[in-house]
Order: C-alpha cells, then structure tokens, then sequence
C-alpha cells in the first residue's frame, strides 16, 4: 500500500513475494512524475499506482497525508487544513500513515477531527517498534475507521514483507480506489522471524539519515523542493496555506 522507491529490482521482487499491486509515493516528487513512472512500471502482473505522500505543517511540526486518486497536483509544506480542504475538493482517497509516530504524523485527534474525510488508518508499518503498531492499531478501533499495512519501503529489501490482502484483485487504479472507499474488508499480513526483524531494524535505522545527512540536503544543498508550494508549477494557488 505504500514505498518510496520503484525501479526494475523493486518490481522484480514485488512480483517474486507475490504482491499484486504497488501504492508510490515518493518523498518530494511531484505528481506528474510520479503518475509517469507508475504507467513505465505498470504491466500485467503489477498495478502501480501514483500517490502523494503530503508534508503538512513546517519541519518542525510535520503531519504526513497518504493521498490516492489526485486529480491535480498538491504541494507539501501547507497546513494541515488547507491540504485537508484541497484533498477534500478532489474527492481524493486520504489514508493516515504512521499514526501519531513521532513528529511526522497525525494525531488520534487529527484524525478525529477529519474522521469523514480519512478512508484508512496504517495500523502496520515496518518503521514502527510493537507499541507502536498497538496504539495505531487502537486508534483505528476507537475511531471505527478500517486499517492498511504497508512496507512503507525506503529501501529496497523491505518491498513485500508488509501487505493487504483484499478479496479480490484489481484490474486498475480505480478498482482500488473504490475498494477503499467503500471500506471493503481486508486482512492486514507482514513476514516474521529474524529476517523480517532485521529487515524492520533497518527500515528504522534508515530514519537516522532521513533526519540528518539527508534532511540537511534538502534544506541546504538541494535548493527550494519541487513539491514547495512556491513553485511555478502550482500558479499561487496555494500561498495562503503556506507554511514557507
């Protein structure tokens, strides 16, 4: 239901662990890009499917949305309320990934907040210690919206040990999107033993660079981010919901 990275290995070995489809949603990149490399890798034996994994807020005080079905493209670094409006204006598919997960995800009370807008809530990600897993799991029963797994895979290794499983498969995007919308019932399915263990230990090891060597590239070596809502690419229309 979501990873980072795609390219011929990471479908050589979705397809050799079994999985059907791929949700990508790679940090920074905007969404024409992403939908083009989705079609590239698309065949039939996987669905690829584009989505945007949207920064709200500052660095400081970041709160991460999982996005399906964009009809137009949406920038990060936005507040909460603004991305939460245009994704509502879209009619978009909204998935809460890695809930209340340090200082990069929304709250229980976020989700609260925006309970009729949130399709699915991650109550499985490899990134994530048990407790974690525990408390997402919980808030997804308190607030009576249906979970998703997902390897959330910024590294290549880590493609299918985490998936969904649905009744069915899908032909295409839509089916999916669909499937989501109506809260088709699903079973959520990951690895174990130590393989599975070390593959989480170093998903999680992989936060330390995303928040040094890898964030100070972007705020300093990297110049202004393609997804930045100053960009060209956005006309202005979202400069009274910018955080930058």
């Amino acid at each position: 239901m979501h990873v980072k990275l795609l390219d011929d290995r990471v479908v050589e070995r979705a397809k050799r662990r079994g999985i059907d489809a791929l949700v990508y949603a790679p940090h920074f990149r905007r969404l024409p890009e992403i939908r083009e490399q989705a079609r590239w890798y698309t065949d039939e034996e996987l669905l690829v499917v584009p989505a945007r994994e949207v920064f709200t807020g500052s660095w400081r005080e970041r709160r991460h949305v999982l996005a399906l079905g964009l009809s137009e493209p949406i920038p990060d670094f936005i507040t909460l309320e603004g991305a939460m409006a245009e994704l509502d204006r879209q009619e978009a598919v909204v998935l809460a990934p890695h809930p209340e997960f340090f200082s990069v995800s929304l709250s229980e009370e976020d989700i609260r907040r925006y309970h009729d807008l949130i399709d699915a809530v991650e109550v499985y990600n490899p990134k994530h210690w048990a407790r974690h897993n525990r408390r997402a799991r919980d808030i997804a029963t308190r607030l009576d919206i249906p979970g998703f797994g997902s390897s959330y895979a910024h590294l290549r290794g880590t493609i299918g040990e985490v998936w969904t499983r649905f009744p069915e498969s899908f032909s295409d995007e839509a089916e999916l999107l669909s499937a989501l919308r109506e809260r088709v019932p699903r079973q959520i399915v990951h690895r174990g033993g130590l393989g599975h263990r070390f593959r989480r230990a170093t998903e999680f090891s992989h936060l330390g660079w995303e928040n040094s060597w890898g964030k100070v590239d972007r705020l300093l070596l990297s110049g202004t981010e393609p997804t930045h809502p100053g960009q060209i690419a956005y006309d202005g229309r979202f400069d009274d919901v910018s955080v930058y």
